[in-house]
Order: structure tokens, then sequence, then C-alpha cells
């Protein structure tokens, strides 16, 4: 496994770094993998079934084809 070296870190983003790793149950190493793993590592594409009933909360009581035509006309 390879190792990284950082110079120059400022000492308010180690301090930040630190509380969050505390935060986490995770040490100052095992928080920088995991914040550099979901930054640099591509999501998984997501699957059209996969968002069945998400957002249903917020459109609640809206009808979907006037929500659209409401819209088309705000376009100008």
């Amino acid at each position: 496994m390879a190792t990284l070296n950082i110079k120059s870190l400022p000492d308010s983003l180690y301090r930040k770094l630190k509380a969050r790793a505390k935060r986490n149950h995770r040490s100052l190493s095992q928080e920088v993998t995991h914040i550099l793993t979901k930054v640099v590592e591509e999501p998984e594409p997501l699957c059209i079934l996969e968002l069945r009933g998400l957002g249903k909360e917020r459109w609640k009581g809206i009808d979907a084809a006037e929500h659209v035509e409401a819209e088309r006309r705000s376009w100008g």
C-alpha cells in the first residue's frame, strides 16, 4: 500500500480533519482516505427503477401536468 505525505498543511485544516475523524470514529489517516475515496471514485450509475417513489413527499397534492405547464409558460 502506498504512503502519501502532505507538506504545508494549514493548521486549521489539520484540526478540522482531526475533529471530523473523531466524530466518525476513525483515525486521521482513515478519515483522509475515506474523503479522498469519495471524491476520486466515480459514482455508480443510478437505475431508473431505484428512483421509484423518490421525492413523493414534495409532490404530494401537486398535479404534475399542471406543474409542467406552469413551468413551460414561465419560459416566456
